[in-house]
């Protein structure tokens, strides 16, 4: 009987590791990729401002702030399980402004509908409900940052001049107008939201 119960405790603290490891190695690759994103945006931003596209410039700034946010959130949930949060950066291959905002919507897509959930239920599933908040935080600004870029695309002839977006300091969440009291992911006060042009 002891050395069925020892047989338990074992099995489920090997279990428990697992599941960190299984977590943390999901927040290192969403903190690694989230730092790689911010450092791109902000070389499109560059391009943009380039071609003459100064609300594309402004949009991509508001995405490399908002991805930094994310990275910062999963980097925090990484110290909490005991490790480092660790980024290669690459050097981002920039195109034509079209061809970013194409690049960057296919990224947001993918983050949204292939890398982000399965993180998010392995999350829940093993009951990290710090882990599960920073991605589904990351999750659902990535879906609205695939509409932006979405949008952009369809009105690029027209988005010449420098426009101000508004990027929620806690979960990143981006937006062009403050027509609302309270975040739509988080539910922070729209106080929280950091002006980017």
């Amino acid at each position: 009987m002891i050395f069925g119960a020892f047989s338990f405790l074992l099995s489920a603290t090997v279990i428990a590791k697992e599941s960190v490891g299984t977590t943390l190695d999901h927040l290192q690759e969403a903190f690694n990729g989230e730092s790689n994103a911010s450092h791109r945006y902000k070389e499109f931003a560059k391009k943009a401002d380039m071609e003459g596209f100064g609300q594309v410039a402004s949009l991509f700034r508001a995405a490399s702030k908002a991805e930094e946010f994310h990275a910062r959130n999963h980097a925090e949930v990484i110290r909490k399980l005991g490790a480092e949060p660790k980024a290669t950066i690459e050097k981002p291959v920039v195109k034509s402004t079209r061809e970013n905002l194409q690049s960057a919507m296919e990224g947001e897509i993918y983050e949204r509908d292939v890398m982000y959930p399965p993180m998010l239920e392995l999350a829940k599933k093993n009951g990290h409900p710090e882990a599960v908040r920073t991605f589904l935080y990351a999750l659902k600004t990535e879906a609205e940052h695939a509409r932006l870029f979405q949008d952009a695309l369809k009105h690029l002839a027209k988005m010449h001049n420098k426009t101000t977006y508004y990027v929620c300091n806690v979960c990143g969440y981006t937006v062009q107008t403050l027509n609302f009291l309270k975040c739509v992911v988080c539910g922070h006060s729209k106080a929280d939201y950091v002006p980017v042009d």
